[in-house]
């Protein structure tokens, strides 16, 4: 009995420090051994200690790092409602919303919080620039040729190698080489579904698997979502017997930011085992964490080839390269016929560039400083919602990539805000974008991988004016 009051009491003290802030957010508290001699009790007295604070969010483990003082403790705003999905609402495509949005991508003059594009300061181009150099010295034909339809050898040969969290459950054989992640994920769709079946989408969902959805003559499912956790799995249980798919972002979703946690990732490829239904996962911002490893994807708990695992260069090292690739599984073949029919092959020279990029080691080295850079913008944004909008707004929790999801005042429409905002040069995601029914007026979505610069402080001041202007 002694004991367990012993730990509750070192909690509650190292707690204190954390809430009067002598302990702020990122610092590391003392190792096992030096808390142990700090408060002359047994190891496992300060272990149940540091559990118990980690129960309660308020410190992370970081394997071989030790115990640091977490985000969640220094939290002053609420997190995100989970949405009730209304599925006999009328549906309202955003079609021209997401028009008017994208027609903002080749705007210099704009603060660019809407689009999911990583800022030019944050991407590798002196290096990306020696492959290209190397790839057109040892090429004797200027990448005119046609590559195999799989996809360039070489290029798979270097991402099996280079996806270790996997450990080894891929090799070249397994991937097919894409136009980018969305053209995998069509290709998915198509692949496994015909016009009319149902797929099952999160809520809110990124509105380019939506219209790849619409465009197919799909019907889009969306389950309930948690902005920590993902996929309200009860509620996708429910839903299985009637989809032909599921079509998820398992690790630092787009726009929730969540990494859905591996009992929970292991449940879900059971679930879909269990029913036959295959799952498109979008795993695009994988090698985006904030902590201290890769999440494994739920491809790792595949036993049955159901999982179709998606990722890309895009949002990490070359946007406009369109180089994506999927371990499509048992549908492999398909995916590759269809390929050939859309297609042919894909141009061989980006391929080439991003095999020598990494074959090089230099993606390694150019995630960790991009993984650093967007940690310091996450901190940075958080901080100034918090001091610039208003004290009800509510915010996401992202464990990496680069979106930041807002819940406003229930008076706010951000349709309206956006027209405001864009005379003002400011440019954001109004939630309306992420849900075939007229939902998530009152969120919207935040891009922070771009140049951290007082103009983008000023103008989060300005977005936060416009938003108080209107309660």
């Amino acid at each position: 009995m002694a004991k367990d009051i012993l730990y509750l009491k070192i909690a509650k003290a190292i707690t204190e420090q954390i809430h009067s802030e002598t302990l702020q957010f990122g610092d590391r508290l003392p190792s096992l051994r030096s808390a142990q001699k700090l408060y002359n009790v047994s190891l496992n007295t300060i272990k149940l200690a540091y559990m118990e604070l980690e129960s309660r969010s308020l410190v992370e483990s970081r394997p071989k790092y030790g115990y640091f003082v977490s985000q969640t403790s220094q939290r002053k705003l609420a997190l995100p409602s989970i949405a009730k999905i209304k599925e006999s609402e009328i549906e309202k495509n955003p079609q021209d919303l997401i028009d008017k949005v994208f027609g903002t991508i080749s705007n210099p003059d704009l603060t660019q919080f809407a689009l999911g594009i990583p800022g030019k300061s944050f991407l590798p181009l002196a290096k990306l620039k020696k492959s290209i150099i190397n790839v057109i010295k040892n090429k004797n034909d200027s990448g005119t040729n046609y590559e195999p339809v799989q996809g360039s050898e070489q290029l798979r040969r270097e991402m099996a190698k280079w996806a270790l969290v996997l450990e080894g459950k891929i090799t070249e054989d397994d991937l097919v080489i894409t136009s980018g992640a969305m053209n995998a994920i069509y290709n998915c769709l198509m692949a496994v579904t015909k016009p009319g079946d149902s797929v099952a989408v999160e809520s809110p969902v990124y509105f380019g698997i939506l219209q790849a959805i619409q465009l197919l003559g799909l019907k889009a499912v969306e389950i309930p979502t948690h902005p920590i956790s993902g996929i309200d799995l009860d509620a996708l249980k429910k839903a299985l017997p009637k989809l032909s798919a599921c079509c998820f972002v398992t690790n630092f979703n787009n726009p929730l930011g969540f990494q859905m946690p591996d009992e929970n990732k292991k449940e879900l490829v059971r679930l879909i085992t269990e029913y036959n239904v295959p799952l498109i996962e979008d795993d695009l911002y994988g090698n985006l964490y904030f902590g201290a490893e890769r999440p494994k994807p739920c491809k790792f708990y595949d036993e049955a080839g159901l999982v179709m695992w998606v990722g890309s260069v895009s949002k990490s090292l070359a946007p406009g390269y369109r180089v994506g690739w999927v371990a499509p599984g048992q549908f492999k073949e398909r995916i590759i016929r269809q390929k050939l029919v859309q297609t042919v092959c894909s141009p061989s020279l980006y391929s080439d560039v991003i095999a020598d990029f990494l074959e090089h080691g230099r993606y390694d080295h150019h995630l960790r400083m991009f993984r650093k850079k967007l940690y310091a913008n996450y901190l940075q944004i958080q901080k100034s919602v918090t001091e610039y909008f208003p004290d009800n707004t509510k915010i996401s929790e992202p464990k990496g990539g680069f979106m930041l999801w807002l819940e406003l005042d229930k008076r706010i429409c951000t349709e309206d805000l956006y027209d405001e905002a864009l005379s003002k040069k400011i440019n954001f995601a109004p939630g309306r974008m992420f849900s075939q029914y007229n939902q998530y007026q009152n969120c919207m979505r935040l891009n922070y991988a771009l140049e951290w610069t007082d103009r983008v402080e000023s103008d989060l001041e300005k977005l936060g004016k416009m938003i108080k202007n209107r309660i």
